[in-house]
C-alpha cells in the first residue's frame, strides 16, 4: 500500500469507528483501531482542520493522570443533496447533515412527466435544494427505481421513461459536485443497514411507484452481474394474468403492488372484506416472488418499505403465510418479516449514506 492509500486508509477507518461508536479519545482511537498514536495524532489533525471531527471537553471520570481530550465525529461538517424518484405523484429531495437529518425540503409534482420532460424535473429539484445548502457540500444522492450502474447511467427505469442515461454525468456537469445515482431499494437497504435496525443478512423490499428490492448479505449490498439484482418488480406472478405493466409483459409483480395499482384496486372494493382481500392478494404475491429468494440465500430478515396503511396488516400476513407455504419450514422457521420505522425519508437517508459512503468512506 502507497503512503497516499495508507493516509486515506487510517482516515476512514478513524472517521468510522467515531461515526458509528460515538466519542473517542486519541488513545482510544488508537487501541480500538491497532494504529499507531502517532499515526492517530497525525490523521486526527487533519480531520479537525476539515472540520469532519471535533474535540468534545475532557473524559469524565477519575482516571489518575490528564484527563484525556474525547472526540467526536460532527454532523454538522456537511451537508447533502438527496433525492427520491420512487414516488408515483411527485419526486422528494431534501437537504440533510451527516447525521441524516432532514435540514431543508423541496418537491415537484410529476404530472406524468417521462423522458426528458422527467430529467428537466429532476435537474429544477436539484437547483433548489441546491439553493439551501448552507454548509460545505459533501454531494448529490439520487435513489431511482430502475437499474444503475456503477458509473450512474440509468440502464433502464420503464416508470420514469429513461434508458441509457448518464444521470451521474448530467448532474455533476451542472452543478459541479460529486454525485451518486443508485437504485432506490438499493437506497433504502442502506439506509436500514446505516439508520435502522437491520440483521446484516436483510431483503429490503420497496413499494412505491415500482417494486424493487435491495439485498444486504454480511452488511454488504448485492449489486449482481448486471447491476439488477433485486428487480423483483418485473418478475411475472401469473402467466395468465391480463394485467398489463409498464414494462411491456402481463401478470408482473408490479401490477398487484405497485402503489398506483393497489390504490386503483382498492378503490373498486365496496367493503372491508373485498379491501382486506385486494391486500391479501398482493400479499401472496409478493410471498410467492419472495420464497425462492428466501430458500436460495436463507436471509435473517425481511423489511417492506412504503406506505404502513398499505403494507400492514392483510398484506404482509399474506406475504409471510405464502413464504411459510412454499419454503421449507428450516428456510423460514425464524425469519422475521417487518415494516421499516424511517418513514417517507428513508431513501432521501440512503441517498444519503450513499453520498457519505462514497465521499467519507462511511455508511
Amino acid at each position: 500500500m502507497l503512503p497516499e492509500q495508507a493516509r486515506v486508509h487510517n482516515r476512514e477507518l478513524l472517521l468510522r469507528t467515531l461515526y458509528r461508536e460515538g466519542p473517542h479519545s486519541r488513545a482510544d482511537l488508537a487501541r480500538r483501531t491497532g494504529l499507531t498514536r502517532v499515526s492517530v495524532s497525525d490523521v486526527v489533525s487533519d480531520l479537525l482542520a476539515d472540520d469532519l471531527v471535533v474535540e468534545v471537553g475532557t473524559r469524565a471520570g477519575t482516571r489518575p493522570g490528564k484527563p484525556a481530550m474525547m472526540l467526536e465525529f460532527n454532523e454538522h461538517a456537511c451537508q447533502s443533496v438527496a433525492v427520491d424518484l420512487s414516488h408515483s405523484t411527485l419526486y422528494r429531495g431534501a437537504v440533510l447533515d451527516l447525521g441524516g437529518s432532514v435540514v431543508a425540503r423541496h418537491q415537484v409534482e410529476i404530472e406524468g412527466s417521462t423522458g426528458a420532460d422527467a430529467l428537466a424535473k429532476v435537474v429544477g429539484l436539484v437547483g433548489a435544494l441546491r439553493e439551501q445548502v448552507t454548509v460545505p457540500l459533501l454531494g448529490i444522492g439520487i435513489g431511482i427505481p430502475g437499474i444503475v450502474d456503477l458509473g450512474g447511467v440509468v440502464l433502464s427505469a420503464p416508470n420514469l421513461g429513461w434508458k441509457d442515461l448518464n444521470l451521474r454525468s448530467v448532474l455533476a456537469e451542472q452543478f459541479g459536485c460529486p454525485v451518486v445515482v443508485s437504485n432506490d431499494a438499493n437506497a433504502t437497504a442502506l439506509a436500514e443497514r446505516s439508520y435502522g435496525e437491520s440483521a446484516a443478512d436483510t431483503l429490503l423490499v420497496r413499494v412505491g411507484v415500482g417494486v424493487g428490492a435491495g439485498l444486504l448479505l454480511g452488511g454488504t449490498p448485492v449489486l449482481g452481474s448486471r447491476f439488477a439484482a433485486g428487480e423483483i418488480g418485473h418478475v411475472v406472478v401469473d402467466t395468465g394474468s391480463e394485467r398489463a405493466c409498464v414494462c411491456g409483459k402481463f401478470g408482473c409483480l408490479e401490477t398487484w403492488l405497485s402503489t398506483r395499482r393497489i390504490q386503483e384496486d382498492l378503490s373498486e372494493a365496496r367493503t372491508d372484506a373485498e379491501h382486506t382481500r385486494v391486500l391479501a392478494a398482493a400479499g401472496e404475491a409478493l410471498g410467492s416472488v419472495l420464497a425462492p429468494i428466501v430458500a436460495a440465500i436463507n436471509v435473517s430478515e425481511i423489511v417492506l418499505s412504503g406506505p404502513h396503511r398499505v403494507l400492514e396488516g392483510p398484506l404482509a400476513a399474506a406475504a409471510m403465510e405464502t413464504i411459510r407455504q412454499r419454503a421449507l419450514t428450516e428456510v423460514h422457521g425464524d425469519i422475521v418479516l417487518r415494516l421499516s420505522e424511517l418513514g417517507d425519508d428513508i431513501v432521501l437517508r440512503g441517498a444519503t449514506a450513499m453520498v457519505m459512503s462514497q465521499q467519507l468512506g462511511i455508511a
